[in-house]
């Protein structure tokens, strides 16, 4: 009898095995980051003594505005450290890694200490992975250069990130401007990871609001892109979902009042954890665009991802709607939705009206205020196609849906 009734459980018992593999299907991923994270306020103080442990002389990458280096100087003096200054004015170009390079060697430096936005700290990650692997940029440079791999890792990097943005404080690359191929690219390699990732929130209290909107906007880009990534993973999806909670709660506040420390405090943490996912499930259209825009453009990155996000989203669900209407992209969209309104019937396209609402609020620039016209559009399509970001879009777009998106962002 039992025997009869085992047999009877047989294609329920193998239907429910075959619905587990499916659910739970077996899969492969790496997760990267800095060899140590250090967040909190006040952090900033550590750097002194952390330094020490790497090395004896700095290299510190600055931004434009050096001044705001003072402190860190003067933490790693009193920690022993001899300091050499270099100011990175605007995003970092190929000529000024190698004059880093440069001034690093002639100073005999052996630690590399990035302070600023995110051009300050993929600038200070160029510089270290190319004081030890030697040549030229263009030897590993993605898309213009030969893209050969590195072979040793970086100097010992610290990356202290000033902005609440780009999270380049835990990334795995660094872009770099090419103006005489009118281009951005990285170089990317697990080598270049800064060993130490100081993040202090009080170092972003001071952000304009149109600085604390542009950076803001790209760690919430950031987030949904890697959320909704072909290359997403557990351990992203996770920083994802808690990222997108924090910025959709805080970025209007520190926007609109920027003495809202709680606000400060959970952008810092929103851009950390969009490093964090980016580094591990790659990005979207958006920064598909954002790189060759910026490369053909003096705008800033941030005002860019603005200008895209929503038309990125809005052209992403309906060509997956139309091509691939079960696509669990469709999903991750509705539940960035529900995330970020509170409602958790809330559907993909009422996350793309957030999405608007909040770039408004934030007064949000189109393409066209950012002095970019139609007549540019064929060499941004071009480029766009090609760049590492957009192979990580949830669905192949056509060039037609990619002149659609430039034309609403217009």
């Amino acid at each position: 009898m039992r025997r009869n009734k085992s047999r009877g459980r047989e294609p329920v018992n193998r239907l429910v095995f075959h619905v587990l593999v499916l659910m739970f299907k077996p899969m492969r991923f790496e997760f990267c980051s800095a060899g140590r994270i250090i967040f909190g306020r006040g952090a900033l103080g550590e750097a002194g003594s952390l330094a020490a442990e790497m090395g004896r002389r700095a290299l510190v990458v600055t931004g434009r505005h050096r001044e705001r280096a003072e402190r860190l100087i003067a933490e790693l003096r009193a920690a022993g450290l001899e300091c050499a200054l270099v100011a990175v004015k605007g995003e970092p170009t190929l000529d000024a890694v190698r004059q880093g390079c440069r001034q690093a060697r002639d100073a005999e430096c052996d630690l590399v200490v990035g302070i600023g936005g995110g051009s300050a700290l993929d600038a200070a990650k160029a510089i270290g992975v190319m004081l030890t692997n030697g040549g030229d940029p263009l030897d590993y440079l993605e898309v213009i250069g030969r893209g050969q791999p590195f072979r040793c890792l970086s100097a010992p990097v610290i990356a202290i990130p000033t902005t609440a943005g780009t999270g380049a404080e835990v990334t795995r690359n660094a872009v770099l401007g090419s103006p005489e191929h009118r281009v951005k690219a990285s170089l990317r390699s697990s080598f270049m990871l800064p060993r130490l990732a100081l993040v202090d929130p009080h170092l972003s209290d001071e952000m304009p609001p149109h600085l604390t909107a542009s950076t803001g906007l790209d760690a919430l880009t950031q987030l949904i892109e890697s959320f909704v990534s072909i290359h997403a993973n557990p351990f992203t999806d996770a920083l994802c979902r808690q990222g997108i909670a924090l910025a959709a709660r805080s970025l209007r506040r520190a926007f609109d009042h920027g003495d809202d420390l709680e606000a400060r405090d959970e952008m810092a943490l929103a851009s950390l954890l969009s490093g964090l996912a980016l580094a591990n499930a790659g990005l979207g259209a958006v920064h598909g665009f954002a790189a060759p825009i910026g490369g053909m453009f003096p705008v800033a990155h941030g005002c860019v991802c603005a200008a895209l996000l929503p038309h990125v989203v809005t052209v992403n669900i309906r060509a997956l709607r139309s091509r691939t209407p079960q696509h669990p992209a469709l999903e991750r969209y509705a539940e960035m939705a529900g995330i970020a309104t509170g409602n958790a019937t809330a559907s993909a396209e009422d996350g793309l009206e957030w999405l608007k609402d909040l770039v408004r609020a934030l007064r949000g620039v189109p393409l066209a205020g950012l002095g970019i016209k139609t007549e540019s559009f064929p060499g941004l399509i071009q480029k766009a196609a090609a760049a590492s970001s957009m192979r990580g879009n949830p669905i192949a777009l056509t060039p037609d849906e990619m002149a659609e998106i430039l034309n609403r962002a217009l």
